[in-house]
């Protein structure tokens, strides 16, 4: 048979198959359109015996109630077996690129999956790593039958947005060889990492189907070595937030538990190496209509030809599709975001993703509020606008460094009342700490009486033995406020401070923010800082605690080696400010003295 037969042959199959199809053959050379619509002949119904070969089928427009007269044939219901499987329409296997100013990503048409999505965000940052870090794509589940993967047939090979072209589609539609057909779109934007997923599912057989659709994203639970040189983004916690909840759930990734429920999302919370506690990249799924709940699980996995066991946490939705009458369609939509952690974007979408990053709790972890219901005060309103005004800095002063040391300045001053009304009253402690030695001796055998003189030689000298104590209270969740900024803060990713480029292979001196000191220099600055600070602050109680307090320095020292450099650096600057305040303040003569005689009488 001509081309031109095979062609006006097809005509009639495409008007049976639906436009989906056709659409889907556009960007296909003549060739590609012959064998698309040979394919999609194969994945209609057989004509039954009482049919005759030419005679035309018309597929239901609108159906309405079945008969229930003997002649009609037997009603199609949910629980009527479906009939055996057969090939899923071949697909030639193709992949749809595209290119916005946010991130490069290519899909293709094996279950609709993810095969790239590398963010253009302070260089080059891959989300997807295939064999590793990767997303399965979608698949069709029904009782008593393997997952079958869909073979979709896409409608473009490239998408390229910008601001003339804000936003795409990518139409995708398959069939899993039941009769199931999946057709899904993908709506790109040029100004957003949210892709928006629009699912239909129809039944193109003679009888009822229910079916579940399933979509994962797997990582290894531990990052294998063989992948150390991977530059992107790697998942170090599974997170998701359950409806009504102002705390997301955040376990590591060998912690992830078997979970499905109605949560308003799920994702991957991601870091770039060397992995700290906190991610600033985020893979997540919203579901955004009902009968989509989110998945958490924990498996283990073995590759071809090797005995180790890996352990792989996967996040995903599930599609819950109900009985479906022939002819009838169920339609749903989804939300997927592969991008930045960046609070104002995150908020923006409405739908609490926000949450997704760790802002911490005082006095109590986040995570004793999640899991024992403790009462915490999110440090989220403390650390955003700390996040935003740092950012305000940086407008004036383009460097991320320096805004960090004009933001750790401003804040020692502003709280250098509390600390010269702490540090006065720790002197003042320091001072009469011989006579409550004295008494301690005197009155060892009887505690109430030394608890009793002890208040009053406070009372005759007018000191407040809790005052070194409160100021420093009230700075605590300032200054961690202020460490938790940084430790969150996705703006320190490639965000230099003083470099000089690399010199021997090594980045020389502080050339991102968000990656500890190459040099170790900035790390053991701090320790020295730490250490001269403890040796000026008054000593009070056991003079053995205060010679162990001196190894605390080099325990620190050892602590900052990996931790990104931005921390360090306010880490350092905060204990500099510290000594040059207490040096201000001696010479200022600040320090209350306690007259010698007068202590010598009261003893």
């Amino acid at each position: 048979m001509s081309d031109s037969n095979k062609l006006a042959t097809y005509e009639h199959r495409i008007r049976e198959i639906g436009p989906e199809v056709a659409i889907t053959s556009l960007s296909l050379n003549r060739e590609g359109l012959l064998n698309e619509l040979a394919a999609a002949q194969l994945a209609l119904p057989e004509p039954t015996p009482e049919q005759k070969p030419g005679a035309k089928t018309e597929a239901p427009v609108s159906p309405g109630p079945v008969p229930s007269t003997p002649a009609a044939g037997p009603v199609a219901t949910a629980t009527t077996p479906p009939p055996p499987p057969k090939d899923a329409p071949a697909v030639p296997e193709r992949t749809a690129v595209i290119e916005t100013p946010l991130y490069h990503a290519a899909v293709a048409t094996t279950g609709g999956q993810v095969k790239a999505w590398d963010l253009h965000f302070r260089g080059e940052k891959p989300m997807v790593l295939p064999g590793t870090l990767d997303n399965a794509g979608w698949v069709v589940k029904r009782p008593g039958q393997p997952p079958r993967p869909i073979a979709f047939a896409l409608s473009t090979d490239s998408i390229k947005l910008d601001k003339n072209t804000p936003t795409g589609e990518l139409r995708m539609v398959g069939e899993d060889g039941f009769g199931i057909r999946v057709s899904q779109v993908l709506r790109f934007h040029a100004n957003t990492y949210v892709v928006e997923h629009e699912l239909k599912v129809e039944n193109r057989h003679t009888v009822a189907q229910a079916v579940e659709l399933v979509q994962v994203w797997s990582a290894p639970a531990e990052w294998p070595k063989a992948q150390e040189q991977f530059t992107g983004a790697r998942p170090i916690h599974v997170v998701r937030l359950p409806q009504g909840s102002i705390w997301a759930r955040r376990e590591y990734l060998p912690k992830a538990a078997d979970y499905a429920g109605e949560d308003r999302w799920v994702g991957f919370e991601s870091a770039v190496a060397p992995v700290g506690q906190n991610g600033v990249y985020l893979t997540a799924l919203i579901p955004k209509s009902k009968g989509v709940a989110v998945l958490e699980a924990r498996r283990e996995s073995r590759k071809d030809n090797e005995s180790t066991v890996l352990h792989v946490a996967e996040i995903g939705v599930r599609v819950t599709v109900p009985a479906l009458e022939p002819g009838k369609a169920w339609d749903g939509q989804l939300q997927s975001y592969l991008g930045p952690m960046e609070y104002e974007r995150l908020k923006a979408l409405g739908v609490g993703l926000e949450k997704a990053i760790y802002f911490g709790g005082f006095p109590f972890p986040e995570s004793w509020a999640v899991h024992y219901g403790l009462p915490t005060f999110p440090m989220e309103y403390i650390v955003v606008p700390t996040l935003a005004i740092m950012r305000w800095f940086y407008h004036f002063v383009p460097n991320y460094g320096v805004a960090i040391i004009v933001l750790t300045v401003i804040t020692k001053v502003l709280l250098f009342p509390l600390t010269v009304k702490s540090m006065t009253s720790m002197k003042a402690m320091q001072a009469l700490q011989p006579q409550i030695n004295a008494l301690r001796s005197k009155h060892k055998s009887d505690p109430q009486r030394l608890q009793r003189e002890t208040m009053e030689l406070y009372r005759a000298h007018k000191v407040n033995p809790l005052g070194g104590c409160l100021p420093m209270v009230v700075q605590v969740p300032i200054f961690y406020a202020l460490y938790d900024a940084l430790s969150v803060s996705v703006d320190l990713q490639n965000a230099a401070f003083i470099c000089f480029g690399r010199i021997f292979g090594i980045d020389f001196w502080i050339c991102d923010l968000a990656r500890h000191d190459p040099t170790y220099v900035l790390p053991i600055l701090m320790g020295i800082s730490m250490f001269v600070q403890q040796k000026m602050t008054p000593v009070m109680g056991d003079p053995r605690q205060a010679k162990m307090m001196l190894f605390m320095p080099v325990v620190f020292t050892f602590m900052f080696f990996n931790l990104p450099s931005g921390l360090v650096l306010y880490w350092t600057l905060s204990n500099v400010l510290q000594i040059a305040q207490q040096k201000y303040m001696e010479r200022m003569g600040k320090m209350e003295k306690v007259p010698a005689a007068r202590a010598t009488k009261k003893a």
